[in-house]
């Protein structure tokens, strides 16, 4: 992915970190950037959902917000199989309530930030 991308896109993409991500019931994560402060590695972030038989009003969606006005694009059923690209640094988004456990693997394609020859790798 990350070779056609760099073809088809000249996004400069090096490599690519990731996490599997559990939420309990109960857990949320409250509305961010993927990209750290002062920091321009992350490019892309890519969400995977492992929820087999997820059904809407299960709460745990990915909210997406406009980076200009903040208004609400789309909210992301966690459905297994789904997938979710986007704008690192330029889509705030959160993730709402979950009722039931919910699984995912998030993952960051990033450029190459190395300083001096030293190789900056993921964290």
């Amino acid at each position: 992915m990350k070779r056609y991308l760099n073809r088809r896109l000249f996004l400069g993409l090096f490599s690519f970190e990731s996490h599997f991500a559990l939420y309990h019931p109960g857990d949320f994560y409250k509305k961010h950037l993927d990209a750290f402060r002062g920091e321009s590695n992350r490019v892309l972030t890519l969400v995977t959902y492992l929820n087999m038989g997820w059904e809407p009003g299960q709460g745990g969606e990915l909210v997406l917000y406009a980076p200009d006005d903040g208004d609400e694009i789309t909210k992301v059923v966690p459905a297994f199989g789904t997938m979710v690209i986007f704008l690192s640094e330029a889509f705030p988004h959160e993730v709402l309530t979950a009722d039931r456990d919910r699984y995912s693997v998030a993952g960051w394609f990033r450029i190459n930030g190395s300083i001096n020859r030293q190789i900056d790798p993921p964290r």
